[in-house]
């Protein structure tokens, strides 16, 4: 069964940075599509980035310039480095792969998720 574990959530102050990290375990990490989500309360899950398998990461507008997405394939992780934290990014993220998937917004093209991890930026 293919595993999905983030880490690096916590509490931050405005401002400042945070580096969450997910790795990935029984899955041909080389040919999946991989996606950060994050979901605040009250509101529905949204895209924050998504790394496609054969090259190309996309950003929601709302973090461009912000967060930068990496992965390494041959550690299996998937890295989101977080800077200039606002408030409104308090949420809790998700990693989330497809094999061999196109990148996509859509929540529901994802069929593997990590339990998640919360961020909480105070102002």
């Amino acid at each position: 069964q293919v595993q999905m574990v983030e880490s690096g959530g916590g509490l931050v102050q405005a401002g400042g940075s945070v580096r969450l990290s997910c790795t990935v375990s029984r899955l041909a990490f080389g040919f999946a599509t991989l996606g950060w989500f994050r979901q605040s309360p009250g509101k529905e899950r949204e895209g924050v980035s998504c790394l496609y398998w054969r090259g190309g990461t996309s950003y929601a507008d709302s973090v461009k310039g912000r967060f930068t997405a990496s992965r390494d394939n041959a550690k299996k992780t998937l890295y989101l480095q977080m800077n200039n934290l606002k408030s409104e990014d308090t949420a809790i993220y998700y990693c989330a792969a497809v094999r061999y998937g196109a990148c996509t917004w859509s929540s529901e093209r994802f069929d593997i998720w990590g339990q998640g991890t919360q961020v909480t930026v105070s102002s």
